[in-house]
């Protein structure tokens, strides 16, 4: 598959909603929460006005001329928050784009941002069947705390 990753332009944030909700780990397929889920209140700070907040950052990926995957991070109180100072990722592509390293690759090029802007750590919240957990080990980051559903895990910038 042929694609790229480029910053997103701020005139396609919107598409943030579709990332968003596509960023919500769903066990059941055959019964999906319906898109509204995201107006609530824990999960509109993540893109609510994104493009405003001092460190708000957005890479996408591209095939074919359309955005078919996001990475974003933000300094927020979200469910991966550690503290006041450390962005937490988001990330998210359409279904039929997984696991095909894209989402890897996505990562690894806002880790290299997250650096070269001077941040020491970056984190998240994921849950634990999800089966992103590995590429998040992979890639560095570490269990930081846990909850029966989540972990919430740091990856460490200055190494």
């Amino acid at each position: 598959m042929n694609y790229i990753i480029r910053e997103m332009h701020s005139y396609e944030y919107p598409l943030l909603e579709d990332f968003l909700y596509e960023a919500i780990f769903q066990r059941d397929e055959n019964n999906l929460a319906p898109k509204s889920i995201i107006q609530k209140p824990e999960l509109q700070v993540y893109i609510q006005n994104f493009g405003c907040k001092q460190g708000d950052y957005c890479l996408c990926a591209e095939a074919d001329e359309k955005v078919i995957g996001a990475v974003w991070v933000r300094t927020i109180n979200g469910f991966g928050s550690i503290d006041n100072h450390t962005p937490e990722f988001a990330i998210s592509l359409y279904k039929e784009y997984r696991e095909m390293g894209i989402g890897t690759e996505l990562m690894k090029q806002m880790i290299e941002h997250l650096k070269e802007d001077g941040y020491s750590n970056a984190s998240l919240a994921v849950q634990k069947d999800n089966y992103a957990v590995e590429m998040y080990r992979k890639l560095g980051f570490q269990t930081e705390a846990e909850n029966e559903e989540e972990y919430i895990m740091v990856r460490n910038l200055q190494c």
